[in-house]
């Protein structure tokens, strides 16, 4: 028997990437002076689309009524380093402005997350409590 629901994993797989994402932004503001940095963005898609292109994935549907698929999602978070753009002379690339604004919405979906995990811990223990 599992305790927790699915969307207690998928919710909790969305903390652990928004938090990924928040170190990844902090080190590009951290290293905003530093030569020769090149910025760094966590990225799903890119990994995604490289899993598809190589057919590495199967589909596995649970349900009849569920799309078919030729390929099923491997977890793939990636943290990739952009280094098409200079930004500054000294060969660094980091935007603090675009940084800032990153970590802002990086911030908005990970109290999303963290509130959605709550009401379902809250409900979890108003069960255990006989709704008290």
């Amino acid at each position: 028997m599992n305790l927790f629901s699915p969307i207690v994993s998928q919710l909790e797989h969305g903390i652990h990437t928004a938090a990924l994402k928040q170190k990844t932004h902090a080190s590009n503001i951290a290293n905003v002076d530093t030569p020769n940095y090149k910025a760094q963005k966590v990225s799903f898609k890119t990994n995604l689309d490289q899993h598809l292109q190589s057919n590495q994935l199967t589909a596995i549907r649970t349900n009849s009524h569920h799309l078919s698929f030729s390929n099923e999602l491997a977890n793939g978070l990636k943290v990739e380093i952009n280094q098409s753009t200079q930004r500054q002379p000294n060969g660094n690339n980091v935007d603090i402005d675009v940084e800032m604004a990153e970590i802002a919405k990086n911030q908005l979906w990970y109290n999303a997350l963290t509130e959605r995990i709550n009401g379902k811990f809250s409900s979890l223990r108003s069960v255990i409590n006989d709704g008290k």
